[in-house]
């Protein structure tokens, strides 16, 4: 019997920019990932639209996706569970802009 083990957990630092035009991730900056979130900084609404967003981009449930720290700041520390950093680095690196 082969054991394969899913690693527990991903944290990373992202930098979020609430009340843009669109939701799209915008590359680094200062060594975190960035995000521009159509969502407005209000009632937790850019948080929500985060958390489906990030979701949705390393295809895992919502539910997976967390924000540890930075509820009300706009650089947020995330983890996600289920998936490694080279699968977050990959996602990421496929969604850069050019």
């Amino acid at each position: 019997m082969t054991d394969v083990s899913r690693p527990s957990s991903t944290q990373f630092a992202v930098k979020v920019v609430p009340g843009s035009s669109r939701t799209v991730f915008c590359g680094m900056h200062d060594g975190m990932y960035k995000v521009r979130l159509a969502a407005p900084p209000e009632k937790g609404k850019a948080n929500k639209a985060l958390i489906d967003y990030l979701a949705s981009l390393l295809d895992v449930k919502k539910k997976a996706v967390s924000i540890l720290s930075g509820q009300t700041s706009p650089i947020k520390q995330i983890i996600v569970e289920g998936v490694d950093a080279a699968y977050v680095t990959a996602c990421f690196t496929s969604r850069c802009p050019s």
